[in-house]
């Protein structure tokens, strides 16, 4: 359903070497390309990630565009407008662009139920560059399914929005569980809160834990929600909640460095083995196991990026045991061993950007 040329703005490979950095002498721009019936949030959301990210010498990281089909005044979904200085040229720039819902994404209207982009649109579209990384917040996806970014890939939507998704665009494969996904150079996130993870998981992989964490900070935010948890969908229940496994989890956090069992912690929580797994997927996503070895590789990233420890030490903390299971579970994970993941965030507080991890 892609419209012609539009499929073409995006590499196998990923995102383009540097990035993070935006190329030769200036930041990563990140270009925000918003709509009539835009939600303001989710375009405030981008500003305020983005522009918190600073350096160890506290210089920003990314310079931030707001651009429109056309310069001017656009509507949102409210009962005031924004006025945008920058028009499509800006796309043509940008080494990230970041595409929000609109609310005629969420109605009956031709364009979307048709699954096809407007003209003017598709050729905004097309001046975005090859190699460039585009990610869309809640319903945005349907610009980018519509636009064939998304085939062959994972991607989600907002939980509303699922039915008429998957009727318009089965070439993508949607999961309509989690809060994000990362396909490399196309990246989704299903509603407004995981805009936020979405952004502070591409600040993470732009500049390491550390930086991803300050901006957190300064936001008042979590620091990390994995891409696997799910979404928050009421659904029936066969019976009552009268427990969570929260408490599981984060004692699991406090003792990552040694051997833990799905007997020890479904014992935490008072529970047998079968419930406790069945309601830690429910609430988390994912299994307790692969939680876990999230949690443990997180922890080794922040240790290569913020200590001195060998990596012998790091494995140990981290839980994995030895030196040769780290690096199976990074190599897996990121693709890079050890020391080439110590090498590029080492320097990312300068902003070296991304392009060693995905070397």
């Amino acid at each position: 359903m892609g419209v012609g040329g539009v499929s073409g703005v995006t590499g196998v490979s990923g995102v383009v070497e540097g990035a993070a950095e935006g190329g030769e002498g200036r930041r990563h721009r990140v270009a925000v390309l918003v709509r009539d019936g835009m939600l303001p949030i989710e375009v405030g959301i981008v500003h305020r990630i983005f522009g918190e990210a600073r350096s160890a010498a506290g210089e920003p990281l990314y310079e931030l565009v707001t651009c429109a089909l056309r310069p001017g005044e656009v509507r949102t979904d409210t009962d005031f407008t924004v006025n945008v200085a920058h028009g499509p040229e800006a796309l043509a720039e940008a080494d990230t662009v970041v595409v929000p819902a609109a609310n005629a994404d969420y109605g009956p209207g031709e364009e979307q139920c048709a699954g096809r982009l407007g003209a003017e649109l598709a050729d905004a579209l097309r001046r975005i560059r090859p190699g460039t990384r585009v990610a869309s917040i809640c319903t945005g996806a349907f610009v980018l399914a519509a636009a064939g970014l998304l085939d062959g890939r994972r991607a989600t939507t907002h939980w509303r929005s699922v039915d008429d998704f998957r009727r318009l665009f089965p070439a993508v494969e949607l999961d309509a569980e989690v809060l994000y996904t990362d396909e490399g150079d196309v990246l989704t996130a299903a509603g407004v809160a995981s805009g936020i993870d979405l952004c502070l998981h591409m600040v993470r992989c732009d500049h390491g834990a550390a930086v991803a964490n300050d901006v957190a900070r300064r936001t008042v935010v979590p620091p990390h929600r994995e891409g696997g948890q799910a979404q928050y969908i009421r659904r029936p229940m066969a019976e009552p909640q009268v427990s969570s496994t929260g408490a599981a989890r984060a004692w699991a956090l406090e003792h990552l460095d040694r051997p833990l069992s799905l007997r020890e912690l479904a014992a935490r929580e008072a529970m047998s083995v079968r419930t406790f797994t069945r309601r830690f997927r429910e609430e988390v996503g994912v299994s307790p196991l692969q939680w876990l070895t999230q949690q443990r590789i997180e922890r080794a990233r922040q240790l290569l990026e913020e200590t001195e420890l060998t990596v012998d030490r790091i494995a140990a903390e981290a839980g994995f045991g030895t030196a040769a299971s780290l690096r199976a579970h990074l190599q897996s994970a990121l693709g890079v061993s050890p020391r080439a993941y110590r090498s590029t965030f080492r320097g990312a507080g300068a902003g070296s950007g991304r392009g060693g991890l995905v070397a």
